[in-house]
């Protein structure tokens, strides 16, 4: 893969904070246990959802919930980086995280997590849209790419990256070792760090095209930072799974069950429009094998491998 994952950095408060709670007891490897074994604290960190960027501030509710459920105490943290997040998660300095396909993968290798919970939004789709300009007459279906200027978003995401390079490697039969590089099928390529620099840069024609995740697309649109009439969309992926929750499998076998149910007995609908745009979604618990057609596109174009390096 052209950008490792160990570029990534979790936010400075995130670690120190983090490395403090490794030293007191906020992981179970280092909290004593209550009388039926469970830990006394429990760490989780809310990674970066894709599908869902703009309610950050309204986790508290589900963190007094769970802890309120558990009858132990819950410690809730904002993360920047799956990598640093799963890194954590294999020390036992955290104890469940938010994960996108790629995380939940590395995080199963690298920690034997297991798929706890996602969020269940009627009538969702969460899928990448191929966007340029809506005067670009140069580009009009996904064709049209070759030997233009494209930005992905970066490695680590799953809408801004691997369902895109899976999709162009797919239907054009390329190599996905040479996809980012310039010259080979795209004129060049940038890693762009956002979905909004992504737009904003197809916007300002720093990019002739973008891959872009059609709900941040549709949130931009909303918060009127574009208009509609600006873009087209020449192409689309697969649908992508949503942001699942995961946790460590060391964690005693009735704790994570309790847990699950936790999350599951959650009903605040104020949390779920705020953060998933419907009052009506609630988590549902995961399947292990949720996400196995990912992983299978990802062992397609390679991913799995530059990342086992």
């Amino acid at each position: 893969m052209m950008k490792k994952l160990s570029k990534f950095f979790l936010t400075v408060g995130l670690v120190s904070t983090l490395a403090a709670c490794g030293n007191e007891a906020s992981s179970t490897s280092s909290a004593s246990e209550s009388n039926k074994g469970w830990p006394e604290e429990l760490t989780l960190v809310q990674m970066p959802n894709e599908n869902n960027p703009n309610a950050a501030s309204m986790h508290t509710s589900l963190r007094d919930h769970l802890s309120e459920e558990l009858g132990i105490e819950v410690k809730e943290f904002e993360g920047g980086s799956y990598a640093v997040g799963i890194e954590a998660l294999a020390s036992g300095k955290l104890d469940i995280m938010l994960a996108s396909p790629m995380s939940y993968y590395q995080a199963k290798q690298l920690a034997g997590a297991e798929l706890l919970v996602t969020p269940q939004v009627e009538g969702l789709e969460y899928y990448t849209a191929f966007i340029t300009k809506k005067d670009n007459e140069e580009i009009n279906k996904m064709e049209d790419l070759k030997g233009k200027n494209f930005a992905f978003v970066n490695a680590a995401s799953s809408s801004g990256y691997l369902y895109p390079k899976g999709t162009l490697v797919q239907e054009f039969d390329l190599d996905p070792d040479l996809v980012e590089q310039s010259g080979y099928f795209f004129e060049n390529v940038t890693f762009s760090e956002s979905h909004a620099n992504s737009v904003m840069g197809v916007k300002m024609g720093d990019f002739d095209a973008a891959a872009v995740a059609k709900g941040q697309l549709d949130s931009m649109i909303e918060a009127g930072t574009i208009k509609e009439d600006e873009f087209k969309t020449i192409g689309r992926t697969d649908d992508i799974p949503d942001a699942s929750y995961i946790v460590r499998e060391d964690l005693p076998e009735d704790f994570k069950r309790a847990l699950r149910d936790a999350f599951v007995s959650f009903e605040d609908e104020e949390y779920f429009e705020g953060v998933h745009n419907d009052p009506k979604a609630r988590f549902v618990a995961t399947e292990q094998d949720y996400y196995d057609p990912t992983i299978e596109m990802l062992d397609a174009i390679n991913a799995l491998e530059e990342e086992a390096k």
